[in-house]
């Protein structure tokens, strides 16, 4: 989409109706002046060789070279030559099990930390290959597609955690399933899971999607997170140690065996979680044995800048202008043409425009640089070219944005943010500043700053509805920030209800009116009425929990489970 790259020298185009009050000042200067001659031979031998038709072609020329040299200034410009890049690697998808037995403290600080911190370390290996998040616990969601953007993927997992699957449990078998219609179809190999989980799993369908996924030349890989014994864990709504519907206290065991038939059924290997680095160095070293496939992918974006064709004719039609004249044959021009303009014309824009053009030009160039920077993961070194780029023009809205990624991972974030406001804020195009609305929104949520979080999504979406990511992300903020409020309203300490139906505090004070009123000794309940009440709720509690475990007992065929 069309561009424009410096948009605040639109002002320069005040200069046309100058230039048409001028001429209009000229052509009545002349008329007085000849009227003032008052001889009218006399003016038409002056006048004899004078075409007016001349004049006015040169300050149209005038002006149109104005307006050329003003388009050429603003730099409209196309991303018309985005480069390709094809790299070998293999398509990895990642299956985290986030359900709230992954908050056991058997593996410190918890189970789902480490995974999630082995997990980091191990994009970070992977080079050239593609990854993909999914997150599953009762139910199984896509968090990431596939992508080769490992920084992103590192976000993501930053945010993974139970309150983001509100339904819970183990659900193997879905996210399996999931993570291969997440593949592209129709090949055989390059494809790879990794499972990470603590087994808990009561779904037998989990083994047999594994042997159907390795007949689609899907590799299994499984991690198993936790121990054998088991420990128990705090419920993050009550918490308190986590309790089963018949009120025991759950200890929660990791599944080994499950995970090993997993990984056999998946023709992968299985590995106890012990130490991070040796973990990643056995994955990298089996993905790396597999066939790879060329991945091809856009890199950043080098925009085609459209000002020659504006400047190369500007400039042609001052020089042409320069050598027009106001007269039919050879002799000097009517004093006061518009060749002395022309002359100014021509110095003003060249003086005002080039040194605007040549730095345009190596702004570009400065940009082109931190882009490679930035493609090799030399995130430092980027944001120093960025930076340069700005000293140059302070208001370019690409390299204020393509300074915050670079920032935002080299683990700057709060000026990152502050790139981002320099993008949102400009006069860039709605989607440029709908990207940097979203990316601040992805600092802001990983940063734990949900109101102003949400507020970024929603801002991104208005400038680009169409954006399914703005709007994934945007609910995830709002259901996180509805938990927070939740649990912090489950920890302030209840008020006594007062009640407003007080008569005593209803109705007015008056001596008189006492005797209207009950006594306050009739209205108490007596020791006797009390305890009988107490007797009748709690076998009104006692009869209901029994109805309900016949109920669970009669409809589940296998024990319920929700961590």
């Amino acid at each position: 989409m069309l561009s424009i790259q410096h948009p605040e020298y639109f002002f320069a185009l005040a200069a046309v109706p100058l230039l048409l009050v001028l001429y209009f000042f000229v052509v009545s200067w002349k008329k007085k002046t000849s009227l003032k001659i008052g001889d009218k031979d006399l003016v038409r031998s002056i006048l004899g060789n004078y075409s007016a038709a001349r004049f006015r072609l040169k300050f149209f020329l005038i002006i149109l070279s104005v307006c050329l040299l003003v388009l050429a200034l603003v730099n409209p410009r196309l991303p018309g030559n985005t480069e390709k890049v094809s790299r070998n690697g293999i398509d990895l998808m990642v299956a985290l099990d986030v359900s709230r037995s992954m908050l056991a403290q058997d593996v410190k600080p918890s189970r789902l930390e480490r995974s999630k911190q082995f997990l980091g370390k191990l994009i970070d290996q992977l080079g050239n290959d593609r990854v993909g998040i999914v997150i599953f616990a009762g139910r199984a969601y896509l968090q990431m597609p596939l992508t080769t953007d490992h920084s992103a993927a590192r976000m993501y997992l930053s945010t993974a955690s139970p309150e983001m699957v509100p339904t819970q449990g183990t659900v193997i078998a879905d996210a399996l399933q999931l993570c291969a219609s997440s593949f592209q179809a129709g090949e055989k190999k390059y494809k790879s899971v990794l499972l990470i989980s603590d087994g808990e799993d009561h779904d037998e369908d989990a083994i047999k999607i594994a042997g159907q996924l390795a007949d689609e030349g899907i590799l299994i890989n499984t991690i198993g997170i936790g121990s054998v014994g088991g420990t128990t864990f705090i419920d993050e709504t009550t918490h308190e140690l986590k309790k089963d519907n018949n009120g025991n206290i759950v200890v929660t065991k990791m599944n080994e065996e499950e995970l090993k038939d997993i990984a056999t059924k998946g023709k992968g290997i299985y590995q106890y979680f012990t130490n991070s680095d040796e973990m990643t160095s056995r994955i990298t070293s089996q993905l790396n044995g597999m066939s790879q496939h060329t991945i091809t992918e856009d890199s950043a974006v080098n925009y085609f800048s459209l000002f020659p064709y504006f400047l190369i004719p500007a400039l042609i039609l001052l020089i042409f202008d320069l050598f027009l004249s106001e007269r039919k044959g050879p002799g000097q021009s009517w004093p006061g043409s518009t060749s002395a303009p022309g002359k100014m014309a021509i110095i003003m824009f060249l003086m005002i425009g080039m040194p605007g053009l040549v730095s345009a030009q190596s702004v570009n160039k400065l940009i082109k640089k931190g882009n490679e920077a930035y493609a090799v993961k030399d995130y430092p070194t980027a944001a120093i070219e960025y930076k340069k780029a700005l000293e140059k023009t302070p208001g370019d809205a690409v390299a204020h944005y393509n300074l915050g990624n670079a920032l935002y991972r080299g683990s700057k974030t709060g000026e990152a943010e502050e790139a981002y406001d320099q993008v949102t804020t400009s006069s860039a195009p709605a989607d440029e500043r709908a990207k940097a609305f979203y990316n601040k929104g992805v600092l802001l949520q990983n940063g734990k700053n949900l109101p102003e979080c949400i507020i970024a999504y929603k801002n991104a979406l208005k400038l680009n509805p169409d954006d399914e990511d703005a709007r994934q992300n945007l609910q995830k903020a709002l259901f996180k920030q509805k938990q927070q409020q939740k649990d912090r309203q489950q920890q302030q300490p209840k008020e006594p209800k007062k009640n407003n139906k007080d008569p005593e505090k209803q109705q007015p004070k008056d001596p008189d009116k006492k005797k209207d009123r009950p006594a306050a000794q009739n209205s108490k309940m007596s020791r006797q009425d009390a305890e009988e009440k107490l007797k009748a709720l709690l076998q009104q509690e006692k009869n209901l929990q029994e109805k309900l475990k016949r109920i669970n007992e009669a409809g589940v065929s296998r024990p319920e489970k929700d961590w």
